[in-house]
């Protein structure tokens, strides 16, 4: 307002200079109580505005001296806020420190510092008590927080925290199931409250979940599609061994549901074609595990491919085996699946022949048995226990098939499925739950002889272990024969012959399933 005041007084003393400036000043005459002023109207007028101005510094000063005391309580209000945001960013970062005591102290002098943000107050302090290990405190908080619209949210995940860490799944599942129906965002409680039907092995219920999630925008639709998959396999997993054929043709549906959404979760493909197959709609079983292995070769498909005829000639199996790696040549899968399919057909030399096109770099222990049994139907014992004594240190497969010893794939109990589930929608990666608590699994390692042939038959592998060939032959106890010690030749003499008939142990018998 005094700037106003001031550029008004110099375009009014502008003005009236340039009118005082053409000659004409004017007249100007005050008769008031017997006096009588006169004086140009150029003098009047800057009279009038010298003291307009005047009038209004003195009105200013009037106002900034009332209004000194408000002034200073808001100064002192605005040090104590910054105070108290000073006192809150500490705090928190004391919680996030891991300090309990200090967030504790940070918090109580927030509290009494802060007027303007409670919310930050109630925050801070109960994730003070839950650093300082209080919590009753932090339920306190928690609690506290519910009365508030804006904080209700925070409060309610704060309580399922801590009821889960409690191991009150009931209390935790009701405050998530109430915060989900606050807030059609709230991905924390969609995820505990999924976490909880997979559990429990309620299938149904995780399905409905998903399908909200996808609704609300929660998850994408490639994770919706995923996790739909898996929870219909999981549906169709605890209905396949039922006697009840409703049952069992609920199963199939369920297990079609999930070929249809991802036509490579070898899962979902397995337990359709047996079902398919049962019903004997082995054709359409095939067309269902073909369209899979185009997609993604899994171990588990060419086995439920092989099962899908029981009647068959070994080299009509093996020829309709070779068709299915021929769909996708490329893959790993299928160049293993045509070392099998040869081994199946009784063909060594093509087996060998495809085993050469393997990768032979860090091999597992399915690939270890598998180059096994293509030495061993070539007649080559050395060299078969020479990979099974590599396989048995070797890793398992991350595409395990999941084989039981009894040969069904994909196994599971509800937790497996849960755990596939959760992760599968995540990742879009197979899990093996099973394998990863290394329980008992079929071998992939041969029985052979532990014994070697003939030491002169032996020799290549035997120089192999001392070289670091590809062929490392493990003995159980190194450089212990059977045969009795040689003898230090005799001077001069030549260097008497080892026993031809001396054997060498190794420790290449077959693993004991885990």
């Amino acid at each position: 307002m005094t700037r106003g005041a001031f550029a008004l007084f110099l375009v009014a003393a502008v003005a009236v200079g340039v009118l005082a400036l053409t000659g004409e000043p004017g007249r100007a005459m005050l008769d008031w109580m017997g006096w009588r002023i006169e004086m140009t109207a150029a003098t009047a007028a800057l009279l009038t505005l010298f003291s307009a101005l005047l009038f209004t510094l003195l009105w200013r000063g009037i106002i900034w001296i009332v209004e000194a005391p408000r002034r200073a309580a808001r100064a002192r209000a605005e040090a104590k806020r910054k105070q108290a945001i000073e006192a809150l960013s500490r705090g928190f970062l004391a919680v996030a420190a891991g300090d309990g005591s200090e967030a504790r102290r940070l918090a109580q002098k927030s509290a009494e510092l802060a007027e303007d943000a409670p919310a930050l107050v109630r925050v801070l302090a109960a994730q003070a008590a839950e650093a300082a290990g209080d919590r009753g405190a932090a339920k306190s908080a928690y609690n506290a927080m519910l009365g508030f619209p804006e904080m209700r949210l925070a409060g309610l995940r704060g309580l399922m925290q801590a009821a889960q860490a409690e191991g009150d799944k009931a209390a935790a599942v009701r405050h998530a199931e109430t915060a989900y129906g606050l807030a059609r965002t709230a991905r924390w409680a969609w995820r505990a409250l999924l976490e909880a039907r997979l559990e429990a092995g309620d299938w149904a219920a995780a399905l409905d979940l998903v399908q909200g999630a996808l609704e609300r925008k929660i998850v994408s639709p490639a994770v919706a599609e995923r996790s739909r998959a898996a929870l219909l396999a999981a549906s169709a997993a605890s209905l396949e061994e039922s006697h009840d054929p409703r049952a069992r043709a609920q199963a199939l549906d369920f297990a079609t549901q999930s070929v249809k959404l991802k036509p490579d979760f070898a899962p979902g493909v397995v337990m359709a074609a047996r079902l398919l197959a049962d019903d004997g709609k082995a054709a359409k079983a095939g067309q269902l595990i073909e369209a899979a292995w185009k997609a993604e070769p899994h171990p588990a498909l060419w086995l439920a491919y092989r099962d899908l005829k029981t009647n068959e000639l070994p080299k009509a199996r093996a020829q309709r085996l070779a068709a299915l790696a021929a769909m996708k040549p490329e893959a790993r899968e299928s160049r293993m699946l045509r070392v099998e399919s040869a081994l199946i057909g009784g063909d060594p030399v093509a087996a060998r022949a495809a085993a050469r096109l393997l990768d032979q770099e860090a091999p597992t222990a399915r690939f270890a048995g598998l180059m096994a049994r293509v030495a061993a139907a070539n007649s080559d014992a050395d060299e078969a226990r020479a990979w099974i004594a590599r396989g048995v240190e070797a890793p398992q497969e991350p595409d395990w098939s999941d084989l039981d010893p009894e040969g069904r794939a994909f196994a599971y109990q509800r937790e497996d499925w849960a755990r596939l589930a959760s992760s599968y929608a995540e990742t879009g990666q197979l899990i093996h739950p099973r394998h990863e608590r290394r329980e008992r699994t079929m071998n992939d390692l041969p029985e052979i002889p532990s014994a070697y042939s003939d030491y002169a038959e032996s020799t290549p592998f035997i120089r192999a272990a001392e070289t670091g060939g590809p062929m490392i032959p493990i003995p159980d106890d190194p450089g212990v024969f059977d045969a009795p010690p040689i003898s230090d030749p005799p001077e001069g003499g030549p260097a008497p012959r080892r026993n031809s008939g001396a054997r060498r142990r190794l420790a290449s018998g077959s693993r004991a399933a885990k």
